[in-house]
């Protein structure tokens, strides 16, 4: 069992089925926090472990909508969105794709379904179907990588795995994730769309926090590699996003960047996408943010809501 930011291949392994990369991160840490332990599974994900590493990881998850006992707790947890909204039908479209997927590019479809419906993992995977393999392949990797980051939270936050104390570092969650007082997580978003004065449906939403708490981001330091994911979701017929995050009692203190996806909501309007960067202060980690999205085809803006 991890102790104090050391982590053992076992707990790797729970994060991420690639054996490779579970000695790799095992034999990086400890870690003083968090983003530490994220930066380096990024880094050894992408640049040490190869193709049949990356294989052996995805082998490890069951097929999206599968309902088997065998199935572990994080993974019932990631797909509880998709499990509670499928229908039978939508089950069946499913299970029948999930085949055909394997089928084609040989190894399980691979997406953080955390806070996805059933419905939004199917339209996902229908468009991906149509890669090339090589092409789908990386895109699983970054999917997986996803998951792992989002496990990794999972596993600090847990008893097991406390990082030893950082002064100026993030808070980690005092309980379990899980067992909140709250009732939804710390950081939430919608999107209206102005233009039409309707909710906006179908938007990709990516919540993402900035690693290094020593170096915050500036207008002079826009390393794009310098965020770790934290969840992603697709915001539903009212508008709003699904879970970007675990329903914790204290968020980590830091930088925060969600973007939105909205070219394909509107592609002949002047803006691709749409990034806020906020900052969530020690004194505000019980706080709630919810950070909205007022979008046209040509403006946009944002407020803290709650």
């Amino acid at each position: 069992m991890a102790t104090r930011g050391q982590l053992s291949v076992d707990d790797v392994l729970r994060v991420n089925g690639s054996r490779r990369f579970a000695a790799a991160l095992a034999a990086a840490s400890p870690f003083a926090s968090l983003a530490d332990a994220r930066l380096a599974a990024r880094r050894i994900w992408l640049n040490e472990v190869d193709v049949n590493g990356w294989l052996e990881a995805f082998a490890a998850h069951p097929a999206i909508g599968t309902t088997s006992s065998s199935v572990s707790k994080w993974c019932k947890e990631e797909q509880s969105a998709a499990l509670s909204t499928a229908t039978d039908s939508t089950a069946q479209e499913l299970a029948e794709w999930n085949a055909r997927y394997r089928e084609k590019f040989g190894f399980v479809f691979m997406i953080c379904a955390s806070g996805r419906t059933a419905p939004e993992v199917l339209a996902e995977l229908k468009r991906r179907y149509e890669n090339r393999p090589i092409v789908e392949l990386e895109g699983a990797a970054q999917e997986e990588l996803k998951i792992t980051e989002l496990r990794l939270a999972k596993l600090f936050a847990s008893e097991a795995v406390a990082p030893p104390p950082v002064v100026g570092g993030p808070i980690q969650s005092e309980k379990a994730a899980g067992s909140s007082n709250r009732t939804r997580p710390p950081i939430t978003t919608h999107v209206l769309d102005v233009a039409r004065g309707s909710p906006a449906s179908g938007i990709e939403v990516h919540l993402e926090m900035w690693k290094d708490a020593s170096a915050p981001p500036s207008f002079n330091n826009q390393d794009f590699n310098g965020w770790a994911t934290v969840g992603s979701s697709v915001t539903n017929n009212d508008g709003r996003s699904g879970q970007l995050m675990d329903i914790v009692d204290r968020v980590a203190p830091g930088f925060y960047r969600i973007s939105f996806n909205t070219s394909k909501y509107a592609p002949s309007g002047f803006f691709p996408y749409v990034s806020i960067i906020f900052e969530i202060k020690k004194n505000q980690t019980t706080e709630h943010f919810h950070v909205p999205l007022l979008h046209s085809p040509f403006s946009f803006t944002t407020y803290r809501g709650s």
